[in-house]
């Protein structure tokens, strides 16, 4: 906004660090989040499943189920759209990436019908409970990714409305950016609650862990669906880098339109697959610290519960500061040497790479002799060296809270406190996710619209500025936090089963 000058413009030493810091949040990220509810799902199940050898095989099996799918899914994935830039259908082009779910999602509830007959027969009433179970995570999953979907895309009203208000400058991009983000959390939160309400009507608590293992049943492909996004964002950018022609930008600029929505989508799947996986692992430590046959009350209306859910709910706001202010806290870091860069960096001639900047901006191109190149490895090392220092405190803080809650008071405590943990990080996660997919997304519709150099385009500049932190950074970290804290309470339960309080 500064230089005036493009998003992936050679001449910003800050481009590669934002090229494989898409890789590094979008694809090694949110892999590492979704695998570790992956894995959590199939231990609540099997915490849950107990001492019965079938119940302990459901959910290893229905994984193995999901894998086979997601593979034979991948051959499905095709389309026969041009790249037609900005022109391009993007419904048609989702469908393309959508074939490749529907298949690997259709072949896996054959595979867990299969399943079921093969472990308790098919007459089972129990077996077919479960397998409900099962549809219902499904389902749950695809439905939040398109209520995700609705609120992100350009196509739809909540992200226009964003960029409406941009004609009155940044403040009311960022008031209505937040206003989607909130209104947002209501469409997941619906789905979660009849999800969590059917399952355990049909199954009890077990069926609430087998939801989440058929959620993420076919995370092999609803994950390469999802990394789509940043492949196709930094192929626009390599295209621009490299002054490619403007059809190469026009298939890019296509494929970038989608991957921010597809992104958006996998990010509202890993809050929901968090949340169940958070309660199926809380079910697990329930059972794990009664295994004493000491008599605990769990009843919410108990002051030292309720007291653990109040400093739950309160947790994961915290942690979400931690992480906005570490990202601010690089970003000043990173601009005040992009600014130096701007100054110091010369070629032969004497010529800085502002004047540079300034010379392409005036003429649309320059010659190589006057070129200058700025030091990207610079902004790499400090993105780098910030990300891995500034995580240690949030780390450390996710991890010794429930030791501090269990060993301290009790394991009522830390009932409440991963209960309210959950909650409010669902919501905070939902919120600052939509808000984040809305705001980049209302910037690529004023790029659609040709406004990106107008007031109104640099105004959306802003929101995507402060929507970067929120959907890549506080949003998805949330879903860790509280599969962490439920996984670390799972391993210290049997160290307080049937403690009193304060003992």
């Amino acid at each position: 906004v500064e230089a005036g000058i493009d998003e992936d413009d050679p001449h910003n030493p800050a481009v590669i660090a934002d090229n494989v810091g898409d890789n590094v949040g979008d694809v090694a990220g949110m892999g590492a989040d979704l695998f570790e509810s992956y894995i959590g799902s199939i231990i609540g199940a099997a915490t849950l499943g107990g001492e019965n050898p079938h119940l302990l095989a459901v959910p290893m099996w229905l994984a193995a189920g999901g894998l086979i799918s997601s593979f034979i899914g991948f051959f499905f994935v095709s389309t026969k759209e041009k790249g037609d830039g900005w022109n391009t259908n993007l419904t048609a082009l989702m469908f393309a990436l959508e074939k490749g779910m529907y298949i690997a999602n259709f072949l896996f509830l054959i595979f867990a019908a299969v399943i079921m007959i093969l472990l308790f027969g098919a007459d089972s009433e129990t077996g077919w409970k479960m397998f409900g179970c099962v549809v219902i995570g499904l389902f749950s999953g695809m439905a939040i990714g398109k209520g995700t979907e609705f609120f992100t895309s350009f196509d739809y009203g909540p992200t226009i409305s964003i960029k409406d208000r941009a004609r009155t400058g940044p403040a009311t991009v960022i008031i209505q950016g937040m206003g989607v983000g909130m209104v947002s959390t209501i469409v997941p939160t619906l789905i979660l609650v009849a999800c969590i309400v059917a399952c355990n009507a049909l199954v009890g608590q077990y069926g609430i862990a087998l939801a989440a293992v058929g959620m993420l049943g076919t995370l092999a492909v609803s994950l390469s669906t999802d990394a789509y996004g940043p492949v196709a964002d930094n192929a626009g950018g390599l295209a621009e880098m490299a002054g490619l022609g403007p059809e190469v930008r026009a298939k890019t600029d296509s494929l970038d339109a989608l991957g921010n929505t597809t992104a958006a989508m996998g990010k509202g799947f890993a809050v929901g697959s968090a949340v169940l996986t958070a309660l199926s692992l809380l079910a697990a430590f329930k059972e794990e610290v009664t295994h004493s046959g000491k008599v605990m009350s769990f009843d919410i209306s108990d002051p030292i519960l309720l007291a653990g859910t109040l400093l739950g709910a309160m947790l994961p706001f915290f942690f979400a500061a931690l992480t906005m202010m570490s990202v601010g806290k690089a970003a000043a870091e990173m601009i005040q040497e992009v600014r130096r860069q701007f100054r110091e960096i010369t070629n032969a001639k004497g010529t800085t790479l502002l004047q540079a900047i300034q010379q392409v901006t005036a003429h649309g191109s320059i010659s190589e002799d006057d070129d200058v190149e700025p030091d990207s490895d610079r902004c790499v090392m400090i993105s780098t060296r910030s990300s891995v220092k500034e995580m240690i405190a949030p780390g450390l803080y996710a991890v010794f809270t429930p030791l501090i809650a269990g060993f301290l008071v009790s394991a009522r405590m830390l009932m409440g406190l991963l209960a309210g943990c959950i909650g409010s990080a669902a919501m905070l996660a939902i919120m600052m996710g939509n808000a984040g997919g809305a705001w980049d997304n209302s910037k690529k519709l004023c790029e659609k619209l040709k406004l990106k150099k107008t007031d109104q385009g640099k105004a959306c500049v802003v929101g995507d500025t402060v929507g970067d932190p929120f959907k890549d950074t506080s949003g998805p970290s949330l879903d860790i936090l509280l599969k962490l804290m439920a996984m670390v309470s799972l391993l210290i339960a049997p160290l307080i089963d049937g403690n009193d309080d304060w003992e």
